[in-house]
């Protein structure tokens, strides 16, 4: 049990990323105390370094100017006075005789044989001396005088390593601290900065395992990825709460829609098995076959309807001109509008491209030509306009029908959505639907307006292609 916990554990994000912070907390810290203990050695090496030269400096000047006697009275000096009592001075005559040898008690570890080799012939020279035993080294600085007598002054480190054996003993209890800070500031912070990947998950699950869509994951206001990604959730899910309700109304429109004429065709087809007379019966499967061709637009029509809003229709996108498109749908309702009585006119200039798919930007033209003459009474007109204005093509289709009240009009281009009105005249209810999924489809949108007794005007507006 403990090692399958562990297992989780070890594999957590949150362990990682609270592990990934004290890492890296630790390693920041570690490398600054690094180099602050670097650099103190350092600065107290070149301190014990300029000492021993300002001092060798002072000695050899009183050395030159009183002899041994100047010498005794600059270090008894400097012995009352409490300063670098603890000097190691040697001087050596031309001969290679001691003049002078003070060594403080306890520095009889150092090899001082090396100091016969030094070389002071271009200034000072510096020279260390490891003990035999332990860690302290003799820092030696030599000089050559004038005459040829070589002056050393050196000191121990033993002072300087205290100091910074204390830093180190400290700097453990200082790097416990941050190890203990790091892991738990790595918790505090892991835990603050994954709350909105918590309110996330328990907005999944809530919806999981009750189905509730108008559950929302909680946006905070620092606009940060995390709340981004949160706001991106909760777009997704209203996107995904208004399809699962156009769907349901979807279904409640067809299964509505299709009772009818499937109650039709199961009429036609009772009284065709019914009756003894072929004539009858062939009518009857005409009839029949009818309806099915009306069921089957209205599938097809569903299914094209869906294929543009999901972004899964293939469009054949070329260059045409639009009046070719909208003569060729014209020219399919000029006799229907005819003999309904309604003129028919268009006012597109040859000179205006569109890069649509000709086949179903035609079917865009005709549904609107379809419910414009449909709806239009006998004496009026149906106008199709277009032009072109800031980087857009507009096209109008408008009529002198019956018009659309306000309460309709956001409703029309809704799937299967029939008008009282409208409900006279026999249709599908997908025509205008259809028009807005490939309009939409083609990074173009739809509009209408209208007004009861006044006719409308629908627009399509899409695009004008890049110049060639």
């Amino acid at each position: 049990m403990s090692s399958r916990w562990l297992d989780r554990l070890r594999y957590a994000f949150s362990f990682r990323l609270a592990l990934w912070y004290g890492v890296l907390f630790v390693a920041s810290a570690v490398a600054l105390v690094g180099l602050t203990y670097l650099l103190l050695a350092r600065s107290l090496e070149a301190n014990d370094h300029q000492v021993i030269q300002s001092t060798l400096e002072r000695y050899a000047t009183e050395y030159q100017s009183a002899g041994l006697a100047g010498l005794n009275r600059a270090i008894g000096v400097d012995r009352m006075a409490g300063r670098h009592e603890r000097l190691f001075v040697r001087v050596v005559g031309r001969s290679a005789e001691a003049i002078f040898f003070n060594i403080p008690v306890g520095w009889q570890d150092f090899d001082l044989a090396v100091l016969d080799r030094a070389d002071a012939a271009g200034g000072v020279s510096w020279m260390k001396l490891p003990g035999r035993t332990g860690t302290s080294v003799l820092e030696v600085a030599s000089a050559r005088l004038g005459d040829g007598t070589l002056f050393q002054v050196g000191r121990s480190s033993d002072a300087r390593d205290e100091l910074l054996g204390h830093f180190r003993s400290r700097v453990l209890l200082v790097l416990a601290s941050i190890l203990t800070i790091a892991v738990l500031g790595g918790a505090v912070l892991t835990w603050i900065g994954l709350a909105p990947v918590r309110s996330l998950a328990s907005t999944a699950g809530t919806i999981i395992h009750t189905g509730a869509l108008t559950s929302r994951v909680a946006v905070g206001q620092t606009g940060d990825a995390l709340d981004e990604l949160g706001a991106l959730v909760n777009e997704m899910l209203d996107r995904i709460q208004a399809l699962i309700a156009a769907m349901r109304g979807t279904l409640d429109d067809v299964a509505h829609d299709l009772r009818t004429p499937l109650m039709r065709l199961r009429g036609v087809a009772e009284t065709a098995l019914a009756s003894d007379d072929p004539a009858a019966a062939r009518e009857g499967l005409e009839r029949a076959l009818e309806e099915v061709e009306r069921i089957d637009a209205t599938l097809t029509a569903l299914m094209d309807v869906s294929e543009a809003e999901t972004g899964a229709m293939r469009l054949n996108r070329e260059r045409i001109r639009l009046a070719d498109v909208v003569r060729e749908a014209c020219d399919l309702y000029s006799d229907l509008a005819e003999e309904k009585g309604v003129e028919l006119r268009t006012a597109v200039p040859d000179t205006l491209v569109v890069a649509v798919d000709r086949a179903r930007f035609r079917q865009v033209v005709a549904n609107l030509l379809d419910n414009a003459v449909k709806y239009t009474p006998p004496g009026g007109r149906v106008d199709v306009e277009a032009d072109a204005v800031g980087g857009h093509v507009n096209l109008r289709v408008r009529d002198t029908g019956a018009g659309i009240t306000e309460a309709d009009q956001p409703r029309v281009w809704d799937r299967l959505y029939r008008g009282d009105a409208s409900r006279r005249e026999r249709g599908l209810g997908l025509g205008l639907s259809l028009v807005k999924a490939i309009v939409e489809a083609h990074g173009g949108r739809v509009a209408l307006q209208s007004a009861p007794g006044r006719g409308s005007v629908f627009s399509v507006v899409l695009p004008s292609p890049p110049t060639t």
